[in-house]
């Protein structure tokens, strides 16, 4: 191996994630990650190993890369892969092809032009169901017919290591009979994945689910924040607003979907059976591990929940064949989320709206605080990786501290 990678590493050989990165000498290109280092494309470029044109990757967005299609970035991985292998290859002995990551800055991978969020975790859903609406019949009827969404704001998303300020609006105290204005009290994340389209398509035509997996490009991990009482307040009748658009945050690092092809597996039994468009043959979910950790200001850093992407019950696939049945079109860096991702038990639950239940069962932690929600100051970390047969491939990490709000 031309460069040391140590053996838990989220960016093994296996994985050849793409990126945005800038250094002290070096403006913002194209990169990816390999171990605790960054392989900067620009500089590979310049060695003649590429036969496209190489000014797509001294770009601050992977945008244009993407749009060469995956005959050519699948290709640009499996050199990398090979050259990473050999001791003859164009990476050997050129110390200036890689960047120590802690000497680098990562931005946003892509230019995001739409962005829609989904509901798709059919626990989350009927948690939210039994703490709102109706225990016996946590679900809305539509739920199990079609994926749930809407589009969210694609100005606000952000990378991670940027911090947010805690977002004002209208709220309706309990017991209340006129709304108050001011910060929120109910700060939450929200544990999700996001995928990358990475294929045009037409307006006016649809993705099926069998051909899905030619628009999607990669994933990384997301959260999205969210207000829970300023949302509570507005989102009757049109849904999400200022609950929502204030801030979403993304890993760095884009995973491709063949980096992620080891690790399929069959998603959750669909009941009832869905319509025809929605149907789709062989396995099209993926077993992610996710965690999410909270580290209080000067504090210990804790996990407060595990849960995994393989729970979800509505595809990718199934998600953009909805998205476009009606010929809304797709664009190359559009990105679209997952909503969020919880398991079957208490310590898989991908929220604190649902980890505190609504703010009635507070968690106590290690330094004897509590939390309902996400104070100022704390900083939320979301990891997530998939391992098997020796084969490991991770997203790095998601992270973003809550700063007092906007006088």
């Amino acid at each position: 191996m031309i460069i040391n990678i140590p053996t838990d590493s989220d960016f093994s050989i296996h994985n050849i994630p793409f990126g945005i990165f800038s250094s002290a000498s070096r403006g913002k290109r194209v990169g990816v990650a390999v171990g605790d280092h960054i392989l900067d494309l620009v500089a590979v470029a310049e060695l003649g190993v590429f036969d496209f044109d190489a000014k797509v990757l001294n770009q601050d967005t992977l945008n244009d890369f993407i749009a060469l299609g995956k005959s050519t970035t699948a290709k640009v991985r499996t050199d990398i892969q090979a050259w990473l292998q050999s001791d003859q290859s164009p990476l050997a002995k050129n110390e200036n092809l890689f960047v120590l990551q802690s000497e680098a800055t990562m931005h946003l991978p892509v230019s995001i032009g739409d962005y829609t969020d989904f509901y798709s975790s059919i626990e989350h859903a009927t948690n939210v169901g039994k703490m709102f609406r109706d225990p016996e019949n946590a679900l809305l009827p539509n739920w199990r017919h079609i994926p749930v969404g809407y589009h969210g704001r694609a100005s606000s998303i952000i990378v991670s290591g940027h911090d947010i300020h805690r977002p004002k609006g209208q709220t309706m105290p309990k017991g209340a009979d006129q709304p108050v204005f001011g910060p929120s009290q109910r700060l939450d994340f929200e544990l999700e994945t996001a995928f990358i389209i990475g294929k045009e398509s037409v307006l006016g035509e649809h993705v099926t689910t069998d051909k899905a997996a030619e628009y999607i490009f990669g994933m990384v991990l997301f959260n999205d924040w969210s207000a829970r009482d300023i949302q509570k307040w507005e989102y009757v009748p049109l849904g999400p607003f200022l609950g929502k658009n204030f801030a979403s945050s993304i890993s760095p690092w884009i995973v491709t979907m063949e980096a992620l092809e080891p690790f399929r597996v069959a998603g959750p039994e669909q009941t009832p059976a869905v319509l025809p468009y929605l149907a789709h043959e062989g396995a099209s979910n993926y077993d992610i591990a996710l965690e999410v950790s909270l580290t209080p200001e000067q504090g210990e850093e804790e996990v407060i929940c595990r849960s995994n992407f393989k729970y979800m019950y509505w595809s990718m696939y199934q998600q953009l064949a909805h998205h476009t049945v009606n010929g809304c079109n797709v664009k190359i860096g559009d990105m679209l989320g997952s909503g969020t991702i919880s398991g079957k038990d208490e310590k898989s639950y991908g929220s604190m709206l649902e980890i505190s239940w609504a703010g009635s069962k507070p968690i106590k932690l290690k330094d004897g605080t509590e939390r309902s929600f996400i104070n100022d100051h704390d900083t939320v970390t979301m990891r997530g990786y998939a391992e098997r047969d020796g084969i490991r491939v991770g997203f790095g990490h998601v992270q973003t501290k809550v700063l007092a709000a906007h006088s």
